[in-house]
């Protein structure tokens, strides 16, 4: 859409500085000089098809070099267009071509984001009417119209810029609401596959549970615990648990370790390379432990990623405020 209304507004403003020209060099009465409307004429369609074409795509801004060419041609064409005619013929239709071919570079140095040097060369180009056709005559000839030109194509193109500005951003915000709708659905998948998971394992302790009115003996009381364990482990900290986090919490239960663990969105906006990494370090840590009591905790920290602390349990012989085991592992990798 973009490229189909440059080539459009590319080919307007060739089409009519080549009208403008054509009005140049179209003349009812014979110029004194008419090697110097010929040199007006030639110049300005070189100085504007170089203001609308050079680099147009590359950027829309036009290169500094040319917009001053094109700002001193402002005065310089009008001034060789002008001293190329008898006094009594300077206001004729053809000798004042120049007015709106003039307006037209001012309109093209907006429109390519050269706003000054557009200011610039609609002053110019007033001051040059003023002096060789008077004011009021300038202005009935054709000034007034392209002043206007470049004030309305001077608001277009700020309009047309804010509105870009205001749809890339309401792009981004759309893509952004998009990309936390997919990580919410993939998290409640997520989850849901967890519990599923928790409950295929889960399921069938929890039946012979049922099935035998809590009657159970000892084998069936620890698989009872550790399914319960679990369950609760895939519900409360389903990011921390990888086949060797869960292998290491069910061998740490069966030695008889109480294990809680709490996932509060410390793994939250880490790749997943890093995850897989936390959890690998994680499984050696609780595979290691020796305390009567295991906290894993994963806070939202700027440093930390995963805590875990070991403590004695309850009756021990030892200070039940001890801390056996205190173990921090960072949110970035160390290097």
């Amino acid at each position: 859409m973009n490229r189909t209304v440059r080539s459009v507004a590319t080919l307007l403003s060739i089409g009519f500085a080549m009208y403008f020209a054509a009005r140049g060099v179209w003349w009812i009465e014979q110029p004194d000089a008419p090697l110097l409307m010929l040199l007006a004429v030639v110049a300005y369609l070189v100085v504007v098809n170089m203001a609308i074409l050079w680099e147009s795509a590359v950027s829309v801004r036009m290169p500094l070099w040319v917009a001053i060419l094109a700002g001193i041609s402002s005065v310089a064409i009008p001034s060789l267009a002008t001293h190329s005619l008898a006094v009594m013929h300077r206001t004729a239709p053809f000798a004042t071509w120049y007015i709106g071919a003039i307006g037209l570079l001012g309109v093209v140095l907006v429109v390519r984001r050269r706003f000054l040097i557009a200011a610039l060369s609609l002053a110019g180009l007033v001051a040059t009417c003023w002096i060789h056709l008077g004011i009021l005559s300038a202005l009935s000839l054709g000034l007034v119209g392209s002043i206007m030109w470049v004030a309305v194509a001077w608001l277009l193109v700020m309009f047309w810029d804010r509105a870009i500005r205001d749809t890339e951003r309401l792009a981004d915000i759309q893509q952004a609401v998009s990309a936390w709708h997919a990580t919410q659905q993939v998290r409640q998948r997520e989850r849901r596959l967890r519990t599923q998971f928790a409950l295929a394992v889960a399921g069938p302790v929890l039946s012979r549970v049922v099935a035998a009115h809590g009657v159970l003996d000892e084998d069936e009381r620890l698989e009872a615990r550790l399914a319960e364990g679990r369950l609760r482990d895939e519900l409360r900290g389903a990011s921390l648990l990888n086949d060797a986090v869960r292998d290491a919490i069910a061998e740490a239960r069966r030695r008889g370790v109480a294990v809680t663990v709490f996932d509060e969105g410390g793994l939250d906006e880490l790749a997943e390379e890093r995850r897989a990494q936390i959890r690998d370090e994680l499984a050696g840590v609780l595979a290691d432990a020796r305390a009567d009591r295991l906290i894993i905790r994963a806070a939202r920290d700027e440093r930390v990623a995963v805590t875990v602390v070991g403590r004695a349990s309850a009756g021990s012989s030892r200070d039940d405020d001890a801390v056996d085991l205190w173990h921090e592992i960072p949110r970035h990798a160390e290097r």
